[in-house]
């Protein structure tokens, strides 16, 4: 079983290798800038979404920790 895993992963780790080291084609830079400038942007737009989304979600993981806690 474990040289199946072994054989796996090593298949795996070459195939990601051969992936990034053999890039056929060009990188359109400003479709990447533009890309990031669109992330940027909704970020910027839904601060206020995203911080109260975050703070929701801490406080549920802070509360069910504490309960779990309490409960063992």
């Amino acid at each position: 079983m474990y040289q199946v895993v072994s054989y796996m992963y090593i298949r795996a780790k070459l195939a990601l290798r051969e992936f990034f080291t053999n890039e056929s084609g060009e990188v359109n830079v400003v479709a990447i800038i533009v890309l990031i400038g669109v992330a940027v942007a909704l970020a910027l737009i839904f601060k206020e979404q995203i911080t109260e989304l975050i703070k929701t979600l801490v406080g549920k993981l802070t509360t069910k920790a504490g309960n779990a806690i309490d409960n063992a």
